[in-house]
């Protein structure tokens, strides 16, 4: 047997850190090298990640510490802002390591390769430095990737998020007592994520994204204006030539509802509908926020960039 790849892990005691040790626990190629958190320092990963097989302690390492340590694979799901040290550090000792970096701090860098499998595969093999898409984003682009070739204006799309998607640190969007029967509008415009799918679409595209009391969960309606009159067979067929063969999509014809997308490595998209005119099209996408809207997709990233199934460790 080979020796498996190993992936650092900074970030770890998020939402986000929770899912891709569940996952790298479950890998048949990778394990667990270190696992950064200043605040669970000192205590056993598998104290608060149970299927931690490798018998991890969480460790506060800075960044200087982080390229020293071994590993093939560093994943940075720490918040937006925090990520540059780490990279910086990496790059002056000439680390040879791949950086998968969940947050948006890369993610309109020219010099990193985005990191939706489904519409930039190619340039995902073999890079060296990956910028993993925002949940939103990926289920927007999904959406409306499609339909580019169709347009006949600016799509809008309409989002909801479970409460995870705002982080673990104590906040309006993540207070559990205010989101209680509660819907809570944010950053309708000009949000990270719309200006995330603009650039990588070419296309503008607007958003509103809400936040919903669920814990997880993803669901995004998108209304796409067409340049030339179109049917519901139409629409849907673009979207099955699209994605064929791509088996962390689902499509359907029902709209997908939060749930469908709530613990599910992939997207399930449907709700295939024309207005009344056949000038405009409606499809909704539902996904999971930690999962391919973050720690999924970042392994997914991994598989592709080391050459791996790009499916090893995802249930599909």
């Amino acid at each position: 047997m080979s020796e498996p790849f190993l992936v650092g892990l900074v970030g770890a005691r998020g939402h986000t850190g929770r899912e891709l040790i569940r996952l790298i626990a479950g890998h048949p190629e990778l394990m667990l090298a270190y696992a950064v958190s200043r605040e669970f320092a000192g205590r056993p990963v598998a104290s608060v990640a149970p299927e931690d097989k490798d018998e991890c302690i969480f460790e506060a390492l800075g960044p200087e510490e982080i390229a020293r340590r071994r590993a093939d694979v560093v994943i940075l799901a720490a918040p937006d802002g925090a990520a540059a040290p780490y990279v910086e550090a990496i790059d002056a000792l000439g680390a040879d390591r791949i950086i998968i970096d969940l947050s948006a701090d890369y993610r309109f860098d020219d010099g990193w390769a985005y990191g939706l499998p489904e519409l930039h595969r190619e340039k995902i093999r073999g890079a060296r430095r990956i910028a993993n898409p925002g949940c939103y984003a990926t289920a927007m682009q999904l959406a409306i990737a499609p339909l580019l070739e169709n347009l006949g204006g600016v799509p809008a799309a309409f989002g909801v998020s479970g409460y995870s998607g705002a982080g673990s640190t104590p906040g309006p969007r993540n207070d559990t007592k205010r989101l209680k029967d509660n819907l809570m509008p944010y950053a309708l415009v000009g949000h990270k994520h719309e200006r995330e799918a603009s650039r990588h679409l070419g296309q503008p595209v607007r958003f509103m994204p809400h936040v919903h009391p669920a814990f997880r969960g993803l669901l995004t309606s998108v209304h796409v204006p067409l340049k030339e009159r179109m049917d519901v067979a139409a629409v849907k067929a673009l979207f099955e030539k699209k994605y064929a063969g791509e088996p962390l999509i689902a499509l359907q014809d029902d709209a997908p509802e939060l749930k469908d997308g709530a613990g599910r490595n992939g997207v399930v998209i449907g709700g295939f509908a024309v207005s009344d005119d056949n000038l405009s099209a409606a499809i909704v996408a539902a996904e999971d926020n930690l999962l391919k809207g973050a720690a999924t997709q970042a392994l997914q990233n991994a598989n592709i960039a080391l050459g791996l199934p790009e499916l090893a460790g995802i249930d599909a």
